[in-house]
């Protein structure tokens, strides 16, 4: 059996994944394996998944949802996904702050990879956690010390197999949300703090043909943020006419519902819905997570390179998250903005692209997002994270012998 990514980039180095369906399989094959790296649903564009030993998968564990009400706290299985979670929140009165624009990914692997939504004043996925359960090399279940969850979170699968998270909750909420076309990248540009502050989540989707043209803005509000209808024009942008798909000429049946329509916070967070292949399939992803107050200067660096980025480019998307303190998060000690790429499945133009992008976005110190396809040199990753000794420190701690390190983590920590 041959084991591809999502995208089908990428070829595991097992032929099959392990497959434990109890905690205790999951203890017995982490002591047992020399070499063994998690798996969660596939959808990253490298192989900081990968594994020169085994891989396993926690997705036919038990898909346990366990909510503390008193608490607002949410202890979740590691293989299960965010749509699934999400709907047993909303059924008990809860949700999660943000969700990432697909909800068809694991909650433990969106988290190892500090996977995002959008919304100046939200933090990553990563953000809510508050408890996190590992099995480590030796096979022990641990349960992460407070005073080392900033460095855990955010882990790679450097530390072990994580089996379970807890998650802080918040009330349930309802959102509408409206999309606009044709929004003067000048006005975004001027403007870019007023336009992304504007509601809970905002996504701008450009193609860059036109250097001069964001092709969509998606604004998802809460229902009571902006009440009435939506102004016809906003910041030189026209309502959208009807419902869109963030890339142009897919179907926007596949979309989460727009044009107002009020919903559950679920069904209007994610871009796509859980029932439908998310964004299109045939593809490959590319993310840099710079400094919020650098994202004019960088859409202007990224409009000099507009002619070579568009043959390539299905779609492009710009949101912004919250800074947080978890030490391999790309948003670690700053309010951020994020440049996201959708590519044609073209690996090798693509790769050939990546080190004048890489090169324009050099001036703000850019941290690709670990899960995408990036071609910065290490030395230049690790000098982005300050935090990381730190991290390589609680690595030994957990994994001394190095069981759950790959060659993609290697190249990072040992640069």
């Amino acid at each position: 059996m041959t084991i591809r990514n999502w995208a089908g980039n990428i070829t595991f180095t097992p032929s099959e994944p392990l497959r434990p369906t109890t905690l205790e399989e999951v203890r017995a094959l982490a002591a047992r394996s020399p070499k063994l790296h998690a798996l969660g649903t596939g959808h990253s564009f490298n192989r900081v998944a990968d594994s020169p030993g085994e891989l396993i998968t926690l997705t036919d564990m038990p898909p346990e949802i366990e909510i503390d009400s008193a608490r607002r706290a949410v202890k979740v299985a590691a293989g299960v996904r965010y749509a699934e979670l999400a709907a047993t929140l909303d059924s008990r009165g809860f949700a999660l702050g943000n969700l990432a624009s697909l909800p068809h990914i694991t909650v433990a692997g969106a988290v190892a990879t500090g996977t995002h939504g959008s919304g100046d004043k939200n933090g990553s996925l990563a953000t809510a956690v508050t408890g996190l359960d590992i099995v480590t090399a030796g096979g022990d279940l641990v349960a992460v010390p407070p005073d080392q969850l900033s460095g855990a979170v955010v882990a790679l699968g450097a530390l072990g197999v994580v089996t379970s998270l807890t998650l802080a909750l918040i009330p349930a909420f309802t959102m509408r949300q409206w999309v606009y076309d044709d929004l003067p990248r000048a006005e975004l540009v001027a403007h870019f703090d007023a336009i992304t502050g504007s509601a809970y989540s905002v996504s701008a989707f450009t193609t860059w043909k036109d250097p001069g043209v964001i092709d969509m803005l998606w604004r998802k509000q809460t229902a009571g943020q902006e009440p009435g209808p939506a102004p016809a024009t906003w910041h030189g942008a026209r309502l959208a006419d009807g419902p869109r798909h963030p890339v142009p000429g897919m179907p926007a049946d596949f979309s989460t519902l727009q044009n107002g329509a009020e919903g559950r916070w679920h069904q209007r967070l994610p871009h796509f819905r859980p029932e439908f292949i998310p964004s299109v399939g045939e593809e490959l992803q590319t993310e840099y997570l710079l400094p919020r107050a650098d994202a004019a200067a960088a859409l202007d660096a990224l409009a000099g390179l507009a002619g070579r980025i568009a043959p390539l480019l299905m779609v492009s998307e710009i949101r912004t998250i919250a800074a947080d303190d978890l030490w391999l998060s790309p948003c670690y000690g700053r309010d951020t903005v994020a440049l996201h790429f959708t590519w044609r499945k073209d690996p090798a133009a693509v790769a050939a692209l990546l080190p004048a992008i890489d090169a324009a976005l050099a001036p703000f110190q850019p941290r690709p997002h670990w899960g995408k396809v990036f071609t910065m040199a290490p030395a230049a990753i690790r000098a982005a994270y300050p935090r990381l000794t730190d991290f390589e420190a609680l690595t030994r701690g957990y994994d001394p012998a190095g069981k759950f390190r790959n060659e993609f983590l290697t190249a990072i920590l040992e640069a």
